[in-house]
């Protein structure tokens, strides 16, 4: 019997394969979706939901390979590199360390702007075309200091960011405490992002397969890919559930994108970054928008019913366990900033892993080797953040539209 025959098939159901999905559907294409475990679980489940085109700027910049060589050897600072024999590791750190100059900062740093700027004004418009119900706010993102050193190096950095089309207002640490009282005395100033925006990620990833089933769009959970052999007409995939053909293959896969490439010869520098967050009730006073405690790089953000903290960034491979010192951080951090920084009940303590790689820019576009295998991964701290401009982009390079913006800079090719 023959086995089935899809149209494009993506393997992934996160926030990246998802608005893959969604794009392509939009375009007249027939879509399967399938993930190892549920839609919305792994690395979109448990951030923080920001939507930041303050983030342009990629985390390999000028300067910051001494702070790195600090924090890198402590369980408590917002970068951790336990010490183990990983060469794949090493040479990622070394070419991301080659990239700490002002030339490759402004490189990725456009890059960046271009799928965020695009992101969040796509992501506005589904909101409103889909009707998602995912706690959407477009207030703004702040970042808050108590170190006044840091506060003047970040707001000296506010004028490349305005040539990158970021708006930012920088406030006075009285101001802002008389406009923030959730905020502890101490805050030295703040600098505000007023065009970044948030939602529920869970709630978001979980809208989308509701308007892709609404639309006929299969999705597969629990059902992992095993294998995948790209063929001249299309590609032969193993799955949990059987054997399918695919016109077009679609790795949406996060930091599981390696090992799946590699098994048809493409090479993806990225590393698995652990992420933590914690979700607790919410407390009765909180900041009125996003924040980002920027001295210990943790952010804050608060919903309905709940408030979650997140951050730091810890290259410890694949390892499923909750590295207590790290939640620690957290809580630390929210406590000295915040009145309140937790309400009284913990709903989840939550690790996932960012899929980073040494430029900051994630993959996108075409196999260099196959011509119906897509990537599209490698957004690091920014999946929810990039998801609809990532999806329409793959969805305009798969039907032969032209994309909205340049995918030069995205290819995989620049690692081969």
């Amino acid at each position: 019997m023959k086995s089935p025959h899809d149209d494009v098939l993506i393997i992934g159901a996160g926030a990246t394969g998802l608005a893959t999905a969604l794009a392509l559907s939009d375009a007249g294409r027939q879509v399967r979706v399938v993930d190892a475990g549920r839609i919305g679980g792994a690395t979109s489940h448990g951030n923080c939901g920001t939507i930041t085109p303050s983030h342009a700027p990629p985390l390999a910049a000028p300067g910051v390979l001494s702070k790195a060589l600090r924090w890198m050897l402590s369980p408590q600072a917002p970068l951790y590199i336990p010490p183990r024999p990983d060469p794949a590791l090493w040479r990622w750190l070394f070419h991301f360390a080659a990239r700490c100059n002002a030339r490759d900062w402004q490189r990725s740093a456009r890059g960046r702007a271009a799928l965020l700027n695009d992101s969040r004004q796509r992501l506005a418009d589904w909101v409103r075309r889909y009707s998602l119900d995912c706690e959407f706010a477009e207030k703004g993102l702040d970042y808050v200091f108590r170190e006044p050193r840091n506060f003047e190096r970040h707001a000296a950095e506010c004028a490349a960011l305005q040539a990158l089309g970021i708006a930012t207002e920088v406030i006075d640490g009285g101001d802002y405490l008389r406009q923030e009282p959730a905020f502890n005395d101490g805050i030295v100033g703040a600098i505000r992002f007023p065009g970044d925006a948030s939602l529920r990620p869970d709630r978001y990833t979980a809208e989308l397969g509701r308007v892709l089933r609404g639309r006929g769009v299969v999705i597969e959970e629990q059902c992992p890919l095993l294998s995948f052999e790209p063929r001249a007409q299309d590609v032969r995939v193993r799955t949990g559930n059987g054997e399918r053909h695919a016109r077009e293959l679609v790795l949406a896969t996060g930091a599981w994108s390696p090992r799946l490439a590699a098994q048809v010869g493409v090479r993806v520098p990225i590393q698995a970054g652990k992420g933590y967050s914690i979700t607790a009730s919410r407390p009765a006073q909180v900041p009125g928008r996003p924040v980002v405690l920027k001295d210990r790089s943790v952010f804050v953000i608060a919903w309905d019913g709940c408030m979650r903290v997140g951050g730091t960034m810890e290259f410890s491979g694949h390892d499923r366990r909750l590295n207590a010192t790290r939640l620690r951080a957290l809580e630390d951090a929210a406590r000295q900033y915040l009145r309140q920084p937790l309400g009284e009940r913990v709903h989840e303590r939550w690790y996932g892993w960012r899929p980073m790689t040494w430029d900051d820019m994630p993959v996108l576009g075409r196999s260099p080797k196959h011509a119906n295998v897509w990537l599209a991964a490698g957004h690091g701290m920014l999946g929810i953040s990039m998801s609809s401009g990532s999806g329409q982009l793959m969805a305009d390079l798969i039907t032969g539209r032209a994309p909205a913006i340049d995918p030069t800079p995205y290819r995989a090719e620049r690692f081969q």
